[in-house]
């Protein structure tokens, strides 16, 4: 039982920080450990001095439910994120309003659950496909970055499943620049006094640089589409024979441009990282390991697993659900309020920015028995029902949820079902992992693993 307060003029509670810049060195050297020790020290309400700013973090569900669903209406996205602008642009992940739903209603077609058995055939075909790569790198016996080769892979799921196209040549190149944009964006974000981007400092030039790198790619992809005789029947073709209401107008090369870009970079980044996470987790938890092999065993022996399988492999989908958990690839959701409200007793002006954390909520101990403790379990259909809605929130919720979560998740159990049946990725001794809090949450120095090929199942 929450308690409430009288919503009179008061502040919630929370550090001080620098006189000047508040938090915001903390927010810079220590994100997840500030927002963590925020919730334990204050509560579910939690303010921030950041700089020129004021943050508040809430933490209980039904706030988040309030921002996400209940009073949606009255939060949109922050001007903190509308750094992402130049790479992002108008896609579903920034846009706004009406414009927002016009593109909304656009793509969840491609989406919809009677597409999802091809795009499973598509996805297994492409890891198929793979398997070479994977045994080469098992004989070998030397480390490699698990981290990487993931990347690789879910990029070639996500250009050849959304977009019809093959980006695995491509796949150092945007590794390389989304990097760049995910560090120098982060940079930007956690500045004291942003400054113009068209100024010639360094990042900004590094910046610019990967922007072009990544639009040459998916301007590669439209282009190559429209000299294509051939209908796909993907999303792209959804959104290239798309007509406004109205003006019966379809959209221009640069909103073509602006989805694709954010489908690609938001597609493999937080897919690929979720499954980094699974597999670093299986190899700190052999007993968990073991008993995911069985079930693959038990269920496919050695056949390519469909979407009909998915139901009966309940163990797997629970590994990666309290992967998830543990490790939300977005870990940090902001909105602003355009209108005063009250959340978790304390009144919020227009104007305040309020952020929550799925990393944080996904540990708060009122809703996780043991929250440190990898326990995939937790996940059963009993167990959940005890929860509330928005004690899980890795893809958000409410009219701005992923409109990729259920591509995401059938992705993810699929690859982690192909791979985790062949391969041992046995963690290197003495090599650091830690979360790197960026736009996503990645691990700082990759994960470097040795992989072991499997017994054949009997």
């Amino acid at each position: 039982m929450r308690t409430t307060r009288d919503p009179a003029r008061r502040l919630p509670p929370g550090p001080q920080g620098h006189w000047l810049l508040g938090n915001l060195p903390e927010r810079r050297s220590d994100p997840l450990g500030l927002f963590l020790r925020g919730r334990e020290r204050y509560g579910d309400v939690v303010r921030y001095p950041m700089g020129p700013f004021l943050m508040h973090q809430i933490s209980h569900p039904d706030d988040v439910k309030r921002v996400l669903v209940d009073n949606a209406q009255n939060y949109q996205k922050t001007a903190l994120m509308q750094r992402l602008r130049p790479v992002l642009g108008e896609g579903l992940l920034l846009s706004e309003g009406g414009f927002w739903r016009r593109q909304r209603r656009l793509a969840q077609p491609a989406f919809h659950k009677e597409r999802l058995a091809g795009m499973a055939r598509d996805i297994t075909g492409l890891v198929e496909d793979a398997l070479p790569h994977w045994d080469a790198l098992a004989a070998r016996g030397e480390p490699f970055d698990l981290s990487a080769e993931l990347m690789g892979l879910v990029l070639a799921i996500t250009g050849r499943v959304l977009f019809g196209a093959d980006l695995s040549g491509a796949a150092r190149e945007v590794a390389r620049a989304v990097t760049t944009v995910l560090e120098e964006i982060n940079r930007q974000v956690l500045a004291v006094v942003p400054l113009p981007a068209a100024l010639p400092l360094p990042g900004h030039v590094r910046l610019r640089r990967a922007i072009r790198v990544l639009d040459r790619i998916v301007f590669g992809i439209i282009d190559a589409r429209h000299q294509s005789e051939h209908p796909s029947a993907d999303l792209l073709d959804l959104l290239m024979e798309a007509r406004d209401a109205d003006t019966g107008e379809g959209m221009s090369d640069r909103q073509l441009r602006d989805e694709v870009m954010t489908l690609v970079l938001a597609g493999h980044e937080t897919t690929a990282n979720a499954l980094g996470w699974t597999f670093h987790l299986l190899g700190q938890h052999p007993e968990a390991e073991a008993r995911l092999v069985t079930e693959l065993s038990r269920v496919l022996g050695e056949r390519t697993p469909t979407l009909r399988e998915l139901p009966t492999l309940g163990y797997t989908s629970r590994v990666l659900d309290e992967s998830m958990r543990l490790y939300p690839p977005a870990w940090l959701i902001s909105r602003v309020a355009l209108a005063d409200d009250v959340l978790g007793g304390y009144p919020l002006p227009a104007g305040t920015i309020v952020v929550f954390l799925p990393y944080v909520i996904h540990r708060h101990p009122a809703f996780w028995e043991r929250p440190e403790v990898f326990d995939p379990d937790r996940f059963l259909p009993e167990r959940a029902a005890t929860r509330p809605r928005f004690a899980w929130l890795p893809f958000g919720g409410g009219q701005r949820m992923c409109v990729g979560s259920g591509l995401a998740l059938l992705q993810g159990q699929l690859v982690l079902a192909m791979l985790a049946r062949r391969y041992h990725f046995q963690p290197v001794p003495g090599h650091p992992v830690e979360p790197q809090a960026l736009v996503t949450l990645r691990p700082r120095h990759g994960l470097r693993v040795v992989a072991t090929r499997r017994a054949a199942p009997r």
